[in-house]
């Protein structure tokens, strides 16, 4: 017997994955309390939709970097965007500021512009959750030193930190990566080389007022000084996440240490909804 065209062919339906990429906005801000103009990269996801609200992670990049160095070194990152339905910030740090606000160079005021100009430029031009349980911070190397120390002084601000191979006490370290022409040199302002690091800002942290996450790779320069604020926090009886696992001061090393700070941000935003 003779069979029908509708009895002889077989239809088979494939779902075929749907391919999305975040978007990736250069922004340039004008400083007003250093009087220039910075960059960043604003990386918004797929489906952004501006009658939606996002939460908001700053990554900092570390010394010698730039505002594009998160994505040229970690191109991945920006589907973290996408995959935790955030909004990424990776604003410019003037190669070795620290982000501080400088006591000797007027021109170098970095945790103002965050703080205060940055941040509120965010706020006014994107879909965020505008305030402090809508906002992280974190980033590698000097900007794992950056996050720390912004989000402790500014807690009213940010609702959870991080840092990733932080150079979290810069006590050790007086002739290193250009600090003295921020802070003055040690021996001649040894106050500063307290009052400007990590470590001389603890006292300002109460419990379970800002969650912290932190790595260091057992193998880094910075793994002592990591080691140091961990031992410190937990005699402070400051609750925080602490990884040390094999590993340098390399990108390798922090595209698989974000992807866990930013898990770890998206479990905190969840647990603490915009209303």
């Amino acid at each position: 017997m003779k069979k029908t065209i509708s009895q002889a062919l077989i239809f088979v339906f494939v779902t075929l994955p749907i391919f999305t990429f975040a978007s990736v906005d250069t922004v340039s801000t004008y400083s007003k309390t250093m009087d220039k103009e910075v960059k960043s990269m604003v990386i918004t996801p797929s489906n952004y939709d501006e009658e939606s609200q996002y939460p908001v992670v700053f990554l900092l990049h570390g010394y010698s970097g730039n505002y594009t160095s998160w994505l040229e070194n970690a191109p991945e990152t920006e589907k973290l965007a996408d995959l935790y339905q955030m909004i990424l910030v990776t604003p410019d740090g003037n190669f070795d500021s620290w982000y501080w606000d400088s006591p000797v160079d007027p021109k170098s005021q970095y945790e103002t512009y965050i703080t205060k100009e940055l941040i509120p430029f965010i706020d006014d031009n994107y879909a965020t959750i505008a305030k402090k349980e809508g906002r992280a911070i974190t980033g590698l190397s000097m900007g794992g030193h950056g996050a720390l120390y912004l989000a402790i002084r500014n807690q009213d601000i940010f609702g959870v930190a991080g840092s990733q191979s932080g150079g979290v006490d810069i006590a050790p370290f007086p002739e290193n990566w250009n600090m003295k022409a921020y802070l003055g040199t040690k021996a001649e302002s040894p106050s500063n080389w307290e009052d400007y690091s990590v470590m001389g800002q603890l006292h300002l942290l109460s419990q379970n007022k800002l969650p912290l996450i932190i790595h260091c790779g057992t193998n880094d320069f910075f793994y002592q000084v990591n080691l140091k604020l961990h031992e410190e926090l937990t005699y402070l009886n400051i609750p925080h996440t602490f990884t040390s696992n094999p590993g340098g001061h390399t990108w390798d090393y922090w595209k698989e240490s974000v992807q866990y700070q930013l898990l770890f941000f998206h479990n905190y935003f969840r647990e603490n909804p915009s209303e």
